[in-house]
């Protein structure tokens, strides 16, 4: 179908489930990330001696890399593929940039022996409160490190991993939230200077030995460097809602409403509610616990029960899905927690379409994910982004 930009647009709505982190495997430049043989949903698979995911399944996932107890589906219901990415790095931006036109040439600059002085020296300043590590590390394992000594000293928690971040954690009865976020706020316009991707507020609760990291987290995102999808869609009269930490990812640009989630299960919930109020516009969701909860802690069993949640809940969603509605399931990159390290993984990431009048279709693997947003600019009449190819001819039915 053409691209309309007046009149009645093709579809009415169009949704974005991102399960983040939940890669599918066989990215052709994965060794180059040090990530040969990442294959997150493979490799759960085969750990936990294989996945019942039967939704999944009838949507066609088990197309896309062979996992364990998800065979390929002979009829899938929807169109099927995989999305490659064509964005430096392997970062939640990256991804969610690509999704919506945006490709990163120049990766975001990384700091893996620690921020040098002329950025530490500078958050200092501004938050008034002294620095403890700085340095690469799983954001569990230097809580627990260096909590202690964080609950005596009131100093910040300062530490990056193998993405663009700067992550502060703090105990929320140290530091209290208006005042990290403050913190994060100002560390917000020092990491301007330095391109970094993202400036992230971790507040936990807990005592030494049971630290536990609380949804109150924040994400100082970046500003994109040019209108995304998001803000083609508003520009065109559609809404757009995000859900989770869609509105952190785009600095809140391109957005008529965002609803923040206390992990997967508040998101789906939220999805629902979210999708019963939406007339003309796109549902962007952001499911954060593949990620933050297991991929990054090397869980395999957890990541697999977060899989089967998924999965259990999408009937629901299906029938809440009504003629001129198209859904996609994708990810914003792989975190495959059977590999040693603890960070994301290069991985081609699903592609599944599927929804009322959705023709099912093999999609094949896409060099870019920015198809995803031409497709569904394409399909609720909005202006066309400057990078991808749009499948919409190949799943409207």
């Amino acid at each position: 179908m053409p691209v309309q930009t007046h009149g009645v647009p093709p579809l009415r709505r169009a949704i974005i489930l991102v399960a983040d982190g939940v890669g599918c495997g066989g990215a052709a430049d994965a060794a180059v990330y040090g990530d040969a043989g990442a294959d997150t949903l493979g490799n759960i698979a085969r750990a936990v001696g294989g996945l019942r995911l039967p939704n999944l399944e009838a949507l066609g996932l088990g197309h896309l890399t062979a996992i364990a107890g998800v065979p390929p589906a002979a009829s899938p219901r929807g169109a099927w593929g995989a999305l490659g990415e064509a964005s430096a790095g392997k970062d939640t931006i990256t991804g969610h940039w690509e999704m919506a036109g945006l490709v990163t040439e120049v990766a975001m600059p990384t700091f893996p022996h620690g921020f040098p002085p002329a950025i530490t020296d500078a958050l200092r300043a501004a938050a008034d409160r002294g620095l403890l590590g700085n340095k690469t590390a799983s954001g569990t394992a230097i809580i627990d490190e260096l909590g202690p000594r964080h609950l005596a000293t009131g100093d910040l928690i300062l530490y990056t991993s193998a993405d663009s971040v700067l992550q502060i954690a703090a105990h929320e009865e140290i530091v209290p939230l208006a005042e990290l976020y403050r913190i994060c706020e100002a560390a917000r316009e020092i990491a301007d200077r330095h391109r970094i991707g993202r400036v992230i507020a971790r507040p936990f609760v807990g005592a030494p030995g049971a630290f536990r990291r609380t949804y109150n987290r924040r994400d100082y995102s970046l500003i994109p460097p040019a209108p995304t999808l998001l803000d083609h869609l508003v520009d065109a009269g559609r809404e757009v809602i995000g859900v989770g930490k869609i509105s952190d990812i785009f600095a809140g640009r391109g957005l008529s409403r965002s609803l923040h989630s206390e992990g997967n299960a508040d998101g789906l919930r939220l999805t629902l509610e979210a999708l019963s109020t939406l007339a003309h516009g796109l549902l962007f969701v952001n499911l954060v616990d593949f990620d933050m909860l297991y991929g990054h802690r090397n869980d395999v069993p957890g990541f697999a029960r977060a899989l089967a949640e998924l999965d259990a809940w999408l009937p629901a969603f299906e029938a809440a899905l009504a003629p001129g509605d198209v859904a996609f399931l994708t990810a914003d990159h792989g975190n495959d927690p059977t590999t040693p390290g603890t960070d994301h993984t290069r991985e081609r990431v699903p592609l599944l379409a599927f929804g009322p009048g959705v023709r099912p279709a093999p999609l094949g693997t896409r060099s870019s994910f920015c198809d995803l947003g031409q497709t569904i600019a394409a399909a609720l009449g909005a202006a066309p982004l400057p990078a991808g190819t749009s499948f919409l001819d190949t799943i409207s039915g």
